[in-house]
């Protein structure tokens, strides 16, 4: 099975299944002297953990409420640094990181193991490989994006000394689109919403879905900020065609769209076009509107970068539904077990996680590279 590497010089390999003995990554080309310790790497991972519990607005501490929109495995998620950091700061060489699993239950997937999920990999896997872990959905799972999460906070704290910051949230979820947007608020509620409000009508459509046995989907906000002019190397690694890329790597997401994205095909040029004017107080230019997104001819612009992807909904439903088994027979399939409701909450950080890697990477190979 090949495709499990990422990047050209900041270079991602991630291992491991969702009911296996563990999960991993190793990180090859990140630069020496990066503040690095398993805490940073554990908050990330933390964000996106399966049986986490969200402090709700009345105050009840984490741990105690159980986000309904999550599956109940309760995995710790605990990180282990292998190799590539000494003394709290990274040498240069290959940092290789494990997180072992701890609450596995196969017998969940029993009914599944000659049945194909709708929706699920589970089809196409096993007529590529003629074989398939059903525990899970082995590599096809979700559980897989720890890897990204693990290698991903270790490009944001290299991105951070650059003054770059990548921000993701949710932005609509269960078919409930927020109103306001509010940064602060976002790691306040159990949807890692930008508005409240919205973020309450959520919870509430996910428990009635949740009750009928079925699931959601929605879409993720993202910016980063602080961004250099020029990152990304035309004409066939441009810097959007990377991060779309990097995202759509993610087993969820079916769609993905820059700044005003399919909005501009229904604009004139000179409404979709962003007008500049210098800054009298830095001489830098500033972009009046985005309407690109902060890509330009396929390089950042020095505008803020910021793209939506469509998350698609959770395909492992308690809801009886038409298949085929492993012979092609027809046969119906009700999947139990524990699964998300909503993949919105913990696919914010995934997201965010591929993003940093993505500008890390094409960071490093800009001023390799770049001869004026």
């Amino acid at each position: 099975m090949a495709g499990n590497t990422f990047g050209t010089l900041f270079k991602v390999t991630t291992y491991g299944e969702s009911h296996g003995r563990a999960l991993g990554v190793t990180i090859d080309g990140c630069p020496a002297g990066i503040p690095l310790h398993e805490d940073s790497i554990q908050k990330e991972l933390d964000r996106r953990r399966p049986g986490a519990h969200a402090e709700d607005s009345d105050g009840t501490p984490r741990d105690t409420k159980l986000n309904p929109a999550m599956t109940a495995r309760k995995e710790a998620d605990t990180c282990e640094i292998l190799s590539g950091v000494f003394e709290g700061r990274t040498t240069g060489t290959a940092i290789s990181i494990i997180v072992r699993n701890t609450d596995q239950i196969p017998s969940d997937y029993g009914d599944i193991k000659t049945k194909f999920r709708p929706g699920h990999a589970d089809f196409s896997y096993f007529h590529k490989y003629g074989i398939r872990d059903y525990r899970g959905g082995g590599r096809s799972s979700g559980r897989e994006t720890l890897s990204r999460v693990a290698a991903g906070a270790i490009a944001k704290q290299f991105l951070k000394a650059k003054g770059i910051s990548v921000l993701a949230w949710t932005s609509e979820a269960a078919g409930i689109p927020c109103e306001t947007f509010d940064p602060t608020v976002i790691e306040q509620n159990q949807f890692r919403a930008c508005d409240p409000v919205a973020a309450k009508k959520m919870l509430a459509r996910i428990i009635e879905l949740k009750g009928l046995g079925d699931s959601a989907g929605g879409i993720i906000t993202c910016r980063t900020t602080g961004l250099p002019i020029g990152l990304g190397e035309p004409v066939f690694d441009k810097l959007d065609a990377v991060l779309a890329g990097a995202i759509l790597s993610i087993g969820a997401i079916k769609g993905i769209e820059f700044g005003s994205g399919f909005e501009t095909a229904r604009m004139k040029g000179s409404e979709s076009n962003d007008s500049m004017r210098n800054d009298p107080k830095t001489g830098s230019p500033v972009f009046l509107t985005n309407h690109a997104g902060g890509v330009l001819g396929g390089l950042s612009s020095g505008a803020d970068l910021v793209f939506r992807a469509a998350v698609k909904p959770v395909s492992s439903i308690n809801c009886e539904q038409k298949t085929i088994d492993i012979d092609g027979k027809e046969c119906s399939i009700t999947v139990g077990g524990r699964h998300d409701v909503c993949l919105c909450p913990r696919i914010v950080p995934v997201i965010e996680a591929m993003t940093a890697l993505a500008i890390t990477d094409l960071y490093l190979r800009h001023f390799a590279l770049i001869t004026h």
